[in-house]
């Protein structure tokens, strides 16, 4: 009988040390963390309202995550009165084919937002320099995340009069659980930030 309730007590001593260990290592697991976002190339392309050829500007950073940054290689040129759309296209080609990372900033749209700046004036719609400096300034964003907030991977903006020396700056900010309706260009983390030169003829 004192054999058995040995056994017994033996066992459950096990079964509780298991059980407590298991629960030990469920605890310690690590959280999963979310991919990092690797941007190689940057596209801006300017289409006209009325038709004709595409104007478009470029940035690369061939070694993605790595020690390089993203290198504008083109400027801007608009035509003064012409009203453009402009798209972002957005590739990681670090892949073979290279991946569009647009459909990415579309399904964390509540997570993204791109903000720009550019010279006083050198647009009659919207006016002004830009929101990176205060957010609330104009900026006409076509696409919206579900919350209704502006997003702008697509953005309108006709061109003012003619300039010789000008710029443009695009900057997609991440924004996991910060983005509202009045949040920043200084609100989240920087996924990059580039500066055309922009002219108007």
């Amino acid at each position: 009988m004192k054999n058995i309730f040995k056994l017994n007590y033996l066992l459950f001593a096990v079964l509780t040390l298991f059980v407590f260990t298991a629960c030990e290592e469920d605890e310690a697991a690590p959280e999963e963390e979310n991919e990092v976002e690797v941007f190689t190339d940057v596209k801006l392309v300017f289409t006209p309202a009325g038709g004709g050829a595409s104007v478009e500007a470029t940035a690369q950073d061939p070694d993605g995550a790595g020690v390089q940054e993203l290198v504008v290689l083109d400027e801007i040129k608009l035509q003064s009165g012409t009203t453009y759309t402009l798209t972002m296209v957005i590739e990681n080609c670090l892949e073979s084919p290279c991946e569009l990372m647009n459909e990415e900033i579309e399904e964390e749209a509540a997570e993204h937002q791109f903000f720009f700046a550019f010279t006083d004036g050198a647009f009659t719609d919207p006016a002004g320099n830009g929101n990176v400096d205060n957010a609330s300034d104009p900026i006409n964003y076509v696409d919206t995340d579900a919350n209704g907030n502006p997003v702008g991977l697509t953005t309108t903006w006709t061109a003012g009069d003619p300039t010789t020396a000008g710029s443009f700056t695009v900057r997609l900010q991440h924004q996991p659980d910060v983005k509202t309706a009045t949040s920043g260009a200084n609100d989240g983390d920087t996924d990059f930030e580039l500066q055309f030169r922009l002219t108007i003829e």
